[in-house]
This record gives structure tokens, C-alpha cells and sequence, in this order.
């Protein structure tokens, strides 16, 4: 298959988007396959955007105030609140302007210039200036933080702010994600920090400013009259309503409690995918991956020939037909379709070979097992399906579920047991994020405990790349997927779809490449 979203170099790219992007405009990142019907704006049979009114969203988890800057688990709300300096366009991977309206790349690749954005407010009043960009990026940097792109944000070591819309950062090497950063990275008010990490008050630039949360149940937001984006956004105010069981959430979308749902899969949403009342819409991006992880600490898990045979023992495909519905692909690499890693014959390398499951397991003399499974309690089916696949090979699990923050906290505490499964994200950038980024992979501290030379010394060559596009870049990211294969400390399963589930009276909702849910452009028609 050709792979569009880096048919371009890195470098021709970044100094293509620099130039031309002061004029570009601000819509949202969106690849999306509608179900039902186009969800971009302008597409209701009224014709134009309607103003008004107030969203009722409703999502299965909740925001964790301290994970805030960790990673984008509270879908809903990083660009609710926040803005990044850029978004990608994620069929080509172009940055789009956001914060920043243009920028250059040196071509060693070792600093960047960047002109933001004039006349834009923090919800408070305060102007947004360069100082607000030096002290983001020094936020992700502090380890209390644990942000998942922390490792790119050291890179940063020196800021030149030469006017309050005008600076350059330098950087300590190049790296192929920089750009990566740019989008994950929500920029906050400095002065209120403690309180947005208390829960108390989040401010930033966004389209909607943060109102009140009460805890597991509901957060509300009101318009910003004062967005930078003209006449955005369309809503007067977003509701969330947090509802954990997926039944729950979809009853209250087909009684049109709300208008969307969030977090659900294509078997949850069956009941909907045919009634005209509702629209499903899949984003086709790759921006999350379900997998069986395994921690080498624990024996005989520290033999990879067990780990290979856990990998072999999975029916991937029964798991995408019966608990996804389809919206997906079954995968043993991490990679969607459109990253410059991957291939078809990576993807199939681990097929369900019970048989071949068995041999490994009897060749590293570990027959009979018994191993605890925790995984995220929001997926019980994939967890059950994934134990039966063992228990037919001999290896018995004992299910452990957990909260999404608890499954987080131990996964950055790398205290998760023998095996646990769940889900990332990281695939859908540059392949060299995953790596440096991503708990469960990252080579300097991973959940797994798994440590290996040659691992750290493939991934800091991806990382290490001026242009991402190049011969030398590319056969570092075979090199990576590779080594993940062989180790297969991380098990992969299946590349997910994310899916959206509105009423058929809402439109233009879209998300970025982190799966954050971008509202600029949405309405009721």
C-alpha cells in the first residue's frame, strides 16, 4: 500500500508549512470515513452553521486532574480549553497553524524559529506571548509532570524570545518529532497552574472557557467570547455528562440526553449503526492500538519465546470482528496504515498459530502457566477473549481489572504484573515517538522493565533524523519495528478506529492526531 502521509521529506515539509502558513486557515485536523453522513461543517440540510445552544457530550472517563500533562486520557478536554502552537493535517502530516501562525526549521535541523500568533487571550484577559511557549515546554520537562513527550521537550535547551510573538528554540540534536511536541502539547496559564492541577480552574486560549467539575459525574463549559478564531465558536456552552458503563452512554445518546458519545466501540454502537437518527463516524488514523503487555521481570516472561508465543496463542482477527466490529485492523506492529513503518508483512508476522504458540512454550520448558492478566475495565471483552486464547495453550490468567487511573498510575510506576492489556497511542506520528514517548515502549523506562542495547541504539537513530523521510530514516524505522517484533515486550493486536457517535443533527465535530475532540467549527443544525 503507498503510505501518503510522509510522501513528503520532513524537511520539505516543515519549510513548505512555514511559508504558506499564515495563510492557511484553522480548521481541524480530520480523516474521517462517516457512516452515515458528512460531519463537516456546513453539511446539514439547513445549509449554513447555526449559533447556539449548549452540547451534551457524554464520555466513559473522567478527568484526572494530575494526568493533565501526562497524556490526552480526558479526550473531551485538552482542546475544549487549550490550544497547541500547531495540528497536523493527518493525511499528510503537514503542521497546520494553531498558536503559531508560521515558523522555520534550520536545516541542521538544530533550532526552530517561530512567529505566533497576534491578539490572543488566555481566558483570564492576559495576553498569550512567547514567554507562554518557553514555559510549556519547561512544564513538560519537569518529571513530576511524567509527560509521554517529555524526552522530546529536553531536547529544547535554550529559548531566544526576541519579541512577545517572536522566538527561537534550540535545540541539543535534531529530532524527527519535533513537530509531534507541537501537537501534544496544550499550553496553560502560568499563573494558575497549581489550580488547573488541583481541578479548580483551567485556563487557557481555547474556543470554550472551563466553568465547574463535579467529580465522576459532570464539567461544563461556557462560549469564549474572546476566541482568536473569528466567529468561533458556534456553541453557547459544552456539557459533559461522565458515564462509565457503554450500555449507560448509549441509551443516553439514543434518548438524545446526548448529542455525542464518546470512547465507544463498533460493538457497543450496534444498536445505532443503522437508525437514520444517529450518525458513526470512524477516524481512520491509527490513533490508538490495543495490546498485551508483558513485564519481563517476571519469569519465565524474561524468555521472549514465551512472549512470542503469547503473540502467536491470539486470535487478533476474532478480537477486531466480535469486540471491535471491524473498525480497525488486526495488527502485530503498532503502525496504521499511514505511517512511513508500515508494511504488510510486518502486520501479519504474528498470525494465530496456536500450534506454533505451543512449540515455543514447550521449547523454553514453561508448559502449564499460570500468570495474573490485569487490564483497562473499560474493555472486559477484549481481556476475556484475549485469557481464553492463553488458557487453549496452557496458559492460565487470572483477570485483574483496573480504572483508567489506576491502569495508568501503574503504568507509569511500571508495577504492572505479569501481563496486562490495554491500549496506546503514538503509532499515528512519527514512528519515532512511540518509542521515546509511549510507557510501554519507551527504551529509556518502559512498563515492561525491558532494557536492551540495540533497542536504545535503533530508536535514538529514528529519533535522531533531520529528515524523517530519508533512506537512512526509513531503514531505521524497519530496524525499530524489527526489534519490537522479535522482543515482543509489547504485543500488539489491533490498530483501532476512533469512532464518534452523534445525533444526526450535529456536525463538524472532528479530533486531532491525539484524539483530542476539537469543537471550533461544530453545531447543532
Amino acid at each position: 500500500m503507498s503510505v501518503p502521509a510522509f510522501a513528503t521529506s520532513r524537511r520539505t515539509v516543515l519549510r513548505a508549512a512555514g511559508a504558506g502558513a499564515v495563510a492557511l486557515g484553522l480548521t481541524a485536523c480530520k480523516s474521517a470515513v462517516d457512516d452515515q453522513k458528512s460531519q463537516s461543517a456546513g453539511a446539514g440540510a439547513s445549509g449554513a452553521p447555526k449559533r447556539g445552544g449548549t452540547l451534551q457530550i457524554g464520555a466513559p472517563t473522567d478527568f484526572t486532574p494530575s494526568l493533565l500533562f501526562t497524556t490526552n486520557s480526558s479526550f473531551f478536554l485538552p482542546r475544549l480549553v487549550f490550544n497547541t502552537l500547531t495540528a497536523y493535517d493527518p493525511k499528510t502530516l503537514v503542521p497546520q497553524p494553531q498558536l503559531a501562525k508560521s515558523w522555520q526549521v534550520a536545516p541542521d535541523g538544530k533550532s526552530v524559529a517561530l512567529q505566533l500568533r497576534e491578539g490572543v487571550k488566555f481566558h483570564t484577559g492576559r495576553p498569550f506571548t512567547a514567554d507562554d511557549v518557553v514555559f510549556a515546554i519547561n512544564n513538560l520537562k519537569e518529571p513530576k509532570r511524567s509527560a509521554q513527550l517529555r524526552a522530546t521537550a529536553a531536547v529544547v535547551t535554550d529559548f531566544e524570545v526576541k519579541s512577545p510573538t517572536e522566538l527561537t528554540l534550540r535545540l541539543a540534536h535534531p529530532v524527527s518529532n519535533l513537530f509531534d511536541l507541537f501537537e501534544f502539547m496544550i499550553v496553560p496559564d502560568k499563573e494558575t497552574i497549581d489550580d488547573a492541577l488541583a481541578g479548580k480552574r483551567l485556563i487557557g486560549t481555547g474556543p470554550f472557557v472551563f466553568k465547574n467539575w463535579t467529580p465522576g459525574a459532570s464539567l461544563s463549559f461556557a462560549r469564549n467570547p474572546d476566541y482568536f478564531v473569528p466567529e468561533r465558536p458556534y456553541f453557547d456552552g459544552v456539557e459533559v455528562r461522565i458515564i462509565g458503563q457503554s450500555d449507560a452512554l448509549v441509551a443516553a445518546l439514543r434518548s438524545k440526553q446526548v448529542q455525542l458519545a464518546l470512547g465507544l466501540t463498533g460493538r457497543d454502537l450496534q444498536p445505532v449503526k443503522d437508525d437514520k437518527q444517529f450518525a458513526l463516524t470512524h477516524f481512520d488514523t491509527g490513533n490508538g492500538a490495543w495490546y498485551v503487555g508483558a513485564n519481563v521481570s517476571v519469569k519465565p516472561l524474561d524468555d521472549k519465546r514465551v512472549r512470542q508465543a503469547v503473540s502467536y496463542a491470539i486470535n487478533r482477527d476474532r478480537i477486531l470482528q466480535q469486540a471491535l466490529n471491524g473498525y480497525g485492523l488486526a495488527s502485530s506492529a503498532p503502525w496504521p496504515k499511514s505511517s512511513p513503518a508500515y508494511s504488510d508483512a510486518t502486520a501479519k508476522r504474528y498470525t494465530y498459530d496456536p500450534a506454533k504458540a505451543k512449540a515455543l512454550l514447550a521449547e523454553a520448558g514453561a508448559a502449564d502457566l499460570e500468570l495474573p492478566l490485569a487490564y483497562l475495565s473499560s474493555a472486559p471483552q477484549i481481556a476475556q477473549m484475549v485469557q481464553f486464547d492463553l488458557q487453549q495453550v496452557g496458559i492460565k490468567t487470572t483477570l485483574e481489572p483496573l480504572d483508567p487511573a489506576k491502569f495508568q498510575t501503574q503504568l507509569i510506576g511500571q508495577t504492572m504484573p505479569g501481563l496486562w492489556a490495554g491500549a496506546h497511542g503514538f503509532a499515528q506520528v512519527h514512528p519515532s515517538t512511540l518509542a521515546v514517548s509511549a510507557y510501554p515502549f519507551n527504551e529509556a523506562k518502559n512498563t515492561s522493565k525491558f532494557s536492551d542495547p540495540r533497542y536504545t541504539e535503533i530508536v535514538q537513530r529514528a529519533w535522531q533524523q533531520v529528515d524523517a523521510d530519508s533512506p537512512a530514516a526509513r531503514a531505521a524505522y524497519q530496524d525499530l519495528t524489527e526489534v519490537l517484533l522479535d522482543q515482543q515486550f509489547v504485543i500488539d493486536l489491533v490498530v483501532l478506529d476512533q469512532l464518534y457517535a452523534t445525533t444526526s443533527n450535529l456536525h463538524g465535530v472532528t479530533q486531532n492526531l491525539f484524539t483530542s475532540t476539537v469543537l471550533d467549527d461544530a453545531y447543532l443544525a
